[in-house]
């Protein structure tokens, strides 16, 4: 009885926490709406507040990527950001939160929507919570990140912002 009582225990403490508790939201805009100015290249392009909801308690690290689907070169990688401590909850405004991977601006830093056409492109922002620390070579791309987490994803969640340049 004993072991069938710790064989239940090992296994409830394994399950992952599903996608649907953990989230990812922002103070400066709600999912599928505007990202302010001031977070893109029309702005200050200074990376907005995020916030972690629901972490898994058994999440080691987390990892952040922001990708434009929209872009017409095909997807625009604005930021990769791996080996975040799973405890801070957040991510300040105009901060770096963990280390960075290479985007397609060519630097280990935010890129904020900079769409190169005047149409709305949604820009999303993709968190992983994961049961290790990454150990990948520095400087890595956005493939080379998602290679290396796919094997300790516990859960994933996304938020969604838009933006379209101003014609004036």
């Amino acid at each position: 009885m004993l072991k069938i009582l710790i064989n239940l225990a090992l296994l409830f403490f394994s399950l992952p926490v599903w996608a649907a508790d953990f989230q990812l939201t922002s103070t400066a805009f709600v999912n599928n709406t505007d990202i302010p100015k001031k977070y893109t290249c029309d702005g200050s392009d200074v990376n907005p507040p995020l916030v972690f909801k629901n972490v898994p308690v058994n999440a080691k690290s987390l990892v952040l990527t922001v990708t434009d689907p929209d872009a017409p070169e095909g997807t625009w990688v604005h930021w990769v950001v791996y080996n975040m401590p799973p405890n801070n909850g957040e991510i300040i405004e105009n901060t770096n939160p963990g280390t960075e991977g290479l985007s397609d601006f060519g630097k280990y830093t935010y890129g904020g929507p900079c769409p190169s056409d005047d149409k709305t492109h949604h820009y999303i922002f993709r968190a992983y919570a994961l049961n290790d620390i990454l150990d990948i070579n520095e400087g890595p791309s956005l493939t080379e990140v998602e290679k290396a987490l796919q094997r300790h994803i516990i859960t994933k969640t996304e938020l969604i912002g838009t933006y379209q340049k101003s014609l004036f």
